[in-house]
């Protein structure tokens, strides 16, 4: 079987889990014996082939005002102007049906299409070809994929975010399976109205992460090390995780990990920390690196995210998570077993938790004894393989039924 996949971006341009994710199942497949490819976006010119790891790889040059992993940052209007043609990009279905009459894919599986658009599923559709989409954030729902406005998450569509995606639930009527990668996303989109006659099915993403004693065997000393990995942005609640920590008279230091969503947004969080010598900026650096140096990691997400890897890695590493209860996070820590959930931007909510587990070493090595074994099933990638499989042979048999038919 002839597997193609759609992503925004491939490796080595990884924007975040979702591309981790999409690389994980693509050479998962390739294991297995299918046969596999991958569409992905460029910043050059065109279509090139090129093999990654054993895998083909068609990049292909994107049809828009710029090309949205680059470091620049245009202004607002331009933006604008991006998300506008993103809506229904005509030209990047030249790329998808080139691909697809040489590769002549049996299934193509779309994850994130910012940069392609929803215009490639009627290429797809044309070819009579079954379409699973594997949703990993709110990309149908909002232009920024986030539902985040005025520092709040959006409860629902704002008027711009309808009218900039006035077709994508009729369109997406036309998907054969829709995949959540968490209940709280499928559970989102359904309620939207959309993919209304798609099977739907949650298939957690997993990575595979070896176990190490190290983090289970390390004593609570002090000072106590509480740990942030991720984007800096407002989005990550980093900056209220950080003034939140500021306000504590405790014996405690708080890494932050991680670069920027902007230079200047990265500048200001040192200059609002700069008086407080407890908090250091790390940058980037590995997370066996990182979660061998805490004891508390915390997800502060304000926006919902949708399955945040990180929550799972700190687990991996039996360090356990304070995460905000947001979506899809209380799918992964669970309440008291393998960390503790607190309400976004709740102040009181964050101290306490922080209190708590700072106070009370006992319950922070009930957590950290717990923390790996709850989220098993997420660090088993064969696991998420096998449920891709079934689908693909559930959508598979309804083709050759319609086809005698």
């Amino acid at each position: 079987m002839t597997i193609l996949f759609i992503n925004t971006l491939y490796s080595p341009h990884i924007g975040g889990g979702a591309e981790v994710i999409c690389q994980e199942q693509v050479e998962g497949f390739q294991r297995r014996g299918y046969t596999v490819s991958v569409l992905t976006t460029s910043p050059n010119l065109g279509l090139c082939q090129e093999d990654v790891n054993g895998i083909t790889v068609y990049r292909a040059g994107i049809k828009n005002f710029y090309w949205h992993f680059s470091n620049s940052k245009p202004n607002k209007y331009v933006r604008m102007l991006w998300h506008i043609r993103d809506i229904y990009n005509v030209g990047m279905r030249k790329y998808v049906r080139e691909v697809m009459q040489k590769e002549k894919p049996d299934v193509v599986i779309c994850h994130n299409l910012a940069g392609f658009s929803i215009s490639v599923w009627d290429v797809i559709k044309e070819r009579k070809v079954p379409i699973i989409q594997v949703l990993h954030d709110l990309y149908l729902l909002c232009p920024g994929s986030n539902m985040f406005k005025y520092e709040r998450a959006c409860e629902k569509q704002c008027r711009i975010c309808s009218l900039m995606r006035f077709c994508h639930k009729g369109k997406s009527k036309d998907i054969n399976v829709v995949v959540g990668v968490s209940n709280y996303v499928l559970e989102r989109l359904k309620r939207s109205g959309y993919f209304s006659n798609a099977k739907a099915r949650v298939i957690y993403n997993a990575r595979n992460m070896p176990e190490s004693n190290e983090h289970r065997s390390r004593n609570i000393e002090f000072p106590f090390r509480i740990g942030y990995i991720g984007t800096l942005s407002k989005v990550k609640g980093v900056e209220w995780l950080i003034r939140t920590f500021m306000r504590l008279d405790i014996n405690a230091t708080l890494f932050i990990a991680g670069r920027g969503e902007s230079i200047e947004y990265e500048e200001y969080l040192k200059k609002i920390t700069s008086v407080d010598k407890r908090i250091s900026f790390l940058g980037y650096i590995k997370p066996a690196d990182f979660f061998s140096q805490i004891h508390l990691s915390i997800v502060p997400s304000i926006w919902p995210d949708t399955f945040p890897t990180v929550a799972i890695e700190s687990c991996a590493y039996s360090v356990p998570v304070i995460a905000t209860r947001v979506g899809g996070l209380p799918e992964i820590i669970h309440d008291g077993i393998n960390g503790l959930l607190i309400e976004p931007l709740d102040d009181i909510s964050l101290s306490d938790a922080i209190m708590n587990l700072y106070e009370d070493k006992t319950l922070l090595h009930s957590l950290s004894e717990n923390s790996r074994e709850i989220i098993l099933p997420l660090l088993d990638s064969d696991r998420m393989i096998d449920e891709l499989i079934e689908v693909i042979n559930e959508v598979s048999s309804s083709k050759k039924c319609l086809l005698s038919n």
